[in-house]
């Protein structure tokens, strides 16, 4: 088995082309997600894989289980998912078995309690902030009161109507980033278990799988025994808080398209709100600070980038 693993590398290596992709190719593991694979997401994937296939040899080559973990990270809605599946899907028709993980199986709550609990962050932490600088008043609260009803308290131009407003987003802002991606949101132990099973060449695990209801929230046990390679695909899949991943891959865009990436997958109700723009803006910086660990970063326009390159990009897009 490890022979033909190593020969089916090294032959794709060679003369990979991409196979015609069916429609109904298997997606991600987070119950209920479904998405459409489009054609830059399939010209993106054709150029990620065969770039991974060497990467893939190496680790394969040191580890004693014949067993490796990439993850697929980026901002929201900009293609993990699609992206994933495709390369999942071209290892699958090779003869080498892969299976694609959604580390959004991971948070410690459903989405519509974290982002109860994102916005009870950002709010307690804002008025807090005022009272500590003294900008706190009745007339305050009770335009505060009006801004949170209308959903517009995390607004930045608000703040040109309400001077004390500046305090509150700086306060409940630097709040929210210690919660974003941190353990008191995410599961990253349990993944890290996870994985570690699965490197160490367990046969049966059982995943995680989390819904967006109360009541889908289960464990369903995998059979592992002919898969070699894991593709987690994660906004958080590169942040370093949890063990692993052998490949990380960063699929970069802006805040600005990361959010035309929402508005156009229309995944929440609450896509295009104030609120949402900052977990973006913050989620962002988040990439960033870890994108020089990204073993591939790739551009929207599809384009490979060294991490020089990447920060010259992100730089002139502010």
């Amino acid at each position: 088995m490890t022979a033909d693993l190593m020969l089916t590398l090294e032959k794709a290596m060679q003369a990979w082309q991409p196979p015609e992709i069916p429609e109904d190719i298997p997606q991600g593991d987070t119950p209920g997600d479904k998405i459409w694979i489009g054609p830059q997401q399939k010209e993106k994937a054709a150029k990620i894989f065969p770039v991974v296939l060497p990467m893939l040899r190496e680790v394969l080559e040191k580890s004693p289980a014949k067993r490796a973990v990439i993850t697929v990270c980026g901002g929201s809605g900009v293609g993990k998912t699609g992206i994933s599946s495709l390369l999942t899907y071209y290892f699958n028709q090779l003869g080498i078995g892969c299976y694609t993980l959604s580390g959004d199986n991971y948070p410690r709550r459903i989405p519509s309690l974290n982002d109860a609990e994102r916005m009870r962050i950002f709010r307690l932490a804002g008025i807090r902030g005022m009272l500590e600088q003294n900008v706190y008043t009745p007339d305050a609260a009770r335009e505060l009161k009006v801004l949170q009803e209308a959903e517009t308290d995390s607004a930045s131009k608000e703040a040109d109507r309400y001077p004390w407003l500046t305090v509150y987003q700086k306060s409940g802002r630097k709040a929210l980033a210690e919660y974003l991606g941190s353990e008191q949101e995410q599961e990253f132990d349990e993944l890290s278990k996870t994985l570690t099973q699965f490197k160490s060449g367990a046969d049966k695990i059982w995943l995680k799988r989390m819904g967006r209801t109360e009541t889908e929230l289960w464990y369903e046990e995998k059979n592992f025994r002919n898969i070699s390679v894991i593709i987690l695909e994660w906004t958080h899949g590169n942040c370093g808080k949890f063990d692993g991943v052998d490949i990380p891959i960063l699929l970069n865009s802006t805040p600005a398209e990361t959010r035309e990436y929402r508005l156009l997958r229309a995944r929440d109700a609450n896509t295009d709100t104030p609120f949402i723009a900052m977990v973006l803006e913050i989620e962002q910086g988040m990439l960033e600070n870890r994108a020089q660990a990204a073993k591939i970063i790739l551009s929207k326009s599809g384009d490979f980038l060294t991490y020089e390159q990447f920060k010259r990009q992100m730089d002139a897009g502010r």
